[in-house]
């Protein structure tokens, strides 16, 4: 029995792609996995049977990879499977951004009994008068799952658009409609775009990626939208070109205190996931790529393992996080050598300084094959899977 540990609550479509060898609960303790959504993991105890953590979303900053890392303990998430509902909230806000929609909305409703109010309402529409996308150019920084969905749709509302992203993916490419432009230079996103939508990860390089010098860049009446993460715009740069004038609106998913009650900084709660659809698309992925690596050792959509995937074949499994070092493999396929194991199958692959091996071996190991491996200097975590 595998024992899963929740730290939010997940969807019960979670336990459609588990099986009754998994017990999942809130209490378990030292879990084998654990899945979550916004629990923030930096002071949480790592339990000895820990393999595995699952983010049912696609931002990992509230887990600590690199102690997880160290630990031997694969961390996923979920890239694409909350994609649609971000996009859709992604175009409300850009209708909210270019329409005046909430003062409208706020205005109608202090019209509440006043004489007249049909008459009140033609004659103040005027002051909540907005332009339209169609035509207009917006940027899309970073295209990923999300980003890609939001630049096809705007196409679809007959938009001129402009995407950055100088790590996009072959296949990413190809699942952009053919009219988006693709842009090298992001200062000249930034110089050139109507409507500009943040969709990149918070990192060294793009935290406070919009930020006086580059608000500076924009056009007089940009509008900026933020569904990625907070710390991508500088607030106090972003206050104070929205009070200028520079910046027509900003919409951000993520309120501070300081965004509060600012006229054209439009706050919504971080909503950009908030369906139903999207909690069970991204606890079902979730699942499905916990019980994987749990029962087989494979690696699909981790952020700090190496991806790895191969079918079942032998009678054993043994898997073997290292260092991206020589000699892993020598000493990995010797100790087995030197035991008369047979390797029916093997497959290694590596990401950075971490290597990863999946050998499907034949006939009975011995009972400290584990011990044994997981002493070789460079070995972080060993497993042998039945």
């Amino acid at each position: 029995m595998y024992n899963i540990k929740k730290l939010n609550e997940i969807s019960p479509c979670a336990l459609k792609e588990l099986n009754e060898n998994y017990n999942m609960s809130a209490d378990v303790e030292n879990p084998d996995g654990i899945m979550l959504r916004s629990f923030n993991m930096h002071e949480y105890e790592i339990g000895s049977n820990l393999l595995a953590v699952a983010r049912a979303g696609a931002g990992v900053n509230n887990i600590p990879i690199q102690k997880m890392t160290e630990k031997g303990v694969a961390v996923f998430n979920t890239p694409g499977a909350n994609a649609n509902a971000v996009k859709e909230l992604v175009i409300a806000n850009m209708l909210l951004g270019s329409r005046k929609i909430v003062r409208a909305a706020n205005w109608s409703q202090a019209l509440k009994g006043k004489e007249g109010v049909e008459k009140l309402v033609e004659k103040g529409k005027k002051e909540f008068i907005g332009g339209e996308l169609k035509g207009k150019t917006l940027g899309v920084v970073g295209l990923g799952a999300i980003g890609r969905m939001v630049a096809n749709a705007a196409i679809d509302l007959e938009m001129n658009v402009l995407g950055y992203d100088p790590y996009i993916s072959v296949d990413g490419a190809w699942s952009l409609h053919r009219d988006v432009k693709h842009i090298t230079n992001l200062d000249d996103l930034f110089k050139n775009a109507d409507y500009i939508t943040l969709h990149v990860p918070l990192t060294d390089t793009t935290k406070y990626a919009v930020r006086k010098e580059t608000i500076a860049m924009m056009k007089t009446g940009t509008v900026i939208i933020n569904c990625a993460r907070g710390e991508l715009v500088n607030n106090a740069d972003i206050i104070d070109a929205v009070n200028k004038g520079k910046i027509s609106r900003y919409v951000t998913d993520f309120p501070t205190e300081e965004l509060l009650g600012i006229e054209n900084i439009i706050c919504i709660p971080h909503l950009g996931a908030s369906t139903p659809e999207a909690e069970d698309n991204c606890a079902v992925m979730a699942a499905k790529e916990l019980r994987d690596f749990i029962e087989n050792g494979n690696v699909t959509n981790s952020v700090n393992f190496p991806q790895a995937h191969a079918p079942r074949t032998g009678d054993k499994r043994i898997t073997i996080l290292h260092e991206n070092k020589a000699t892993m493999i020598a000493q990995a396929t010797s100790y087995l050598s030197a035991n008369s194991i047979n390797i029916e199958s093997m497959l290694s692959s590596s990401r950075g300084e971490l290597g990863y091996m999946i050998l499907d071996v034949v006939g009975s190991l011995p009972s400290d094959a584990a011990e044994k491996l997981s002493a070789i200097s460079g070995f972080i975590k060993v497993r042998v899977i039945d």
